[in-house]
Order: C-alpha cells, then sequence, then structure tokens
C-alpha cells in the first residue's frame, strides 16, 4: 500500500458489529478516514445526528448505499421508486457524499423482459437527474454480476453502464466493485473506457471466494479468493481514478463474526499487502 492510499469503510463490512456511530469510532481508532454508509444505517441513527459525526470527525463519506431499485410493476409503483431515489438524494447531500450508489433493480414481479426493464433503469435514472444536479450529488450506477440480473440489477457489466452515461450526461458514472466485474474479458477496455470519459466515481473491494457458498453473504477478504486486485487496481488507476480503496465485504459465516476491530486490523493488513 502506497502511502497516499485512502482505505474507506464501506459500514456494510461490519453491519452487525457497528451501527453507524460505532463504525466512525473504530474507523479513527484504526486511522481511517473515509466512510460508506447504507441509508438503513443513515435512518437509525438519523440524518442530522449522521451528518453532525461526518462534520466534526471530518469523515469523507465516498459513497452513500443505495438508490435505485427502478423498474416496477406498474407506472405507480415506478413513481414511488423514483420518489425514494430523491429522497436518497437529500440524504447523500446532507453527507457531502462523493456519489450515491445505485444498485439498479431487476426484473419486476413476473416480467420476464429483460430489455425493458433496462430502459426502465435508464428512465428512471433520467428522471431523478435534475434534483441529482441541483443537490450537487453525483450519481454512481454499479454494475452487479450476472448473476443478479433478475432480482437486483439488470444493469451487469461497465460497458452496459457506460452506455447508460453516455446517454444522461457527466452527473452519471460508475462505481466500479471487483466482486461483481473481475470475470469480464473486456474489462480493461471497459475501464479505459470509463477514464477517457471521466467516469470512475468509486472503487470498491472484497475477493472471490472459490467455493463462494452464498452468492450474497459469501464474500471474501482481500487476498483470500480469486480476483487480480493489484492488476483492477493499475487499470483503474491508469484510467485516472486514485480515490480511496472502498472495501466492502458481507460475510455471513466469518468477518461478520469477529470483532469489528480484529476486522478493520486485516483490513489494513490485506489493503498493504495484496491491493
Amino acid at each position: 500500500m502506497s502511502a497516499d492510499t485512502v482505505i474507506s469503510l464501506n459500514l456494510a463490512t461490519t453491519r452487525p458489529q457497528w451501527g453507524f456511530a460505532e463504525a466512525v469510532d473504530g474507523c479513527l481508532r484504526h486511522g481511517i478516514t473515509a466512510i460508506s454508509p447504507w441509508r438503513d444505517q443513515i435512518e437509525a441513527i438519523g440524518l442530522d445526528e449522521a451528518a453532525r459525526i461526518v462534520k466534526e470527525n471530518k469523515i469523507q463519506v465516498t459513497g452513500v448505499c443505495r438508490g435505485g431499485m427502478f423498474p416496477g410493476v406498474d407506472a405507480a409503483d415506478r413513481q414511488k421508486r423514483i420518489d425514494d431515489n430523491l429522497k436518497a438524494i437529500d440524504e447523500a447531500a446532507a453527507l457531502n457524499a462523493d456519489c450515491l450508489v445505485l444498485v439498479v433493480g431487476g426484473l419486476p414481479g413476473s416480467s420476464k423482459d429483460l430489455p425493458g426493464a433496462r430502459q426502465q433503469v435508464t428512465d428512471g435514472i433520467a428522471a431523478m437527474l435534475p434534483h441529482a444536479k441541483a443537490s450537487g450529488v453525483e450519481i454512481a450506477i454499479e454494475p452487479l454480476h450476472p448473476m443478479y440480473a433478475a432480482d437486483r440489477a439488470c444493469v451487469n457489466t461497465v460497458d452496459q453502464a457506460l452506455d447508460i452515461c453516455e446517454m444522461l450526461g457527466e452527473t452519471v458514472g460508475v462505481a466500479l466493485d471487483v466482486y461483481h466485474i473481475w470475470w469480464d474479458p473486456n474489462l480493461a477496455n471497459a475501464i479505459a473506457r470509463a477514464g477517457r470519459m471521466k467516469r470512475i466515481f468509486a472503487h470498491h473491494i472484497c475477493d472471490w471466494l472459490v467455493p463462494t457458498k452464498d452468492m450474497l453473504l459469501d464474500r471474501g477478504m482481500m487476498g483470500d479468493g480469486v480476483i487480480d486486485l493489484k492488476a483492477i487496481r493499475k487499470m483503474i488507476e491508469d484510467a485516472g481514478f486514485h480515490g480511496p480503496q472502498e472495501v466492502e465485504i458481507f460475510s455471513q459465516d466469518n468477518w461478520w463474526k469477529r470483532p469489528g476491530d480484529e476486522v478493520l486490523k486485516v483490513i489494513k493488513e490485506r489493503v498493504a499487502s495484496v491491493c
């Protein structure tokens, strides 16, 4: 880890151990000065209190997780989802977050219309953009691994996300999570494209375990799996992004069962040695 490497803790990584305030205290004990909270964690402590903690401790908020989930079964459902995204923008603005991360949503109801779902995503982001621009909040589409195409995210590659960015303008970029993109045979070209467009807004790290026991809740600590983290980091930095390495680990059977301070100690060691 170079001297200028900044670690951000995505607060999902210590979700069972710590709430918002406890996570900030833990980060500060370990010299980590950036976080990415989830909206339910913000709600639990209250937006005003979360903003106070961030401001008083000079914490960088690398992202707010999450907006998105745009596809709906009818117009009223879609509008309800857009309204929730407008609220998410307000929360991100209150925390002076670098971006609002979007997990865009999958197939609504019993639909099998994947192209239609993707169009709803584009339309939904377009509907929230005026408020995002007025609030000074950048929007980061996070493409998710294809295993989530049906239920969580119908945008599954960096190129798909960048196609939406090109349609909608400079306020919209991408959050590059290695867990979701490492497998893509066009990854190097896609990241270079994102760099040319200046659309890389976040870089999330963890690892892909073999075997993976749960699609959602069995991510690995960096170095415990098969992702070439240094190679992907080089691609992203060569593309012009030198922001924090945001550690996001969902691990119900391992890291969520360990003390939070132990988790952060290992994170710092692994970022220094394998990232």
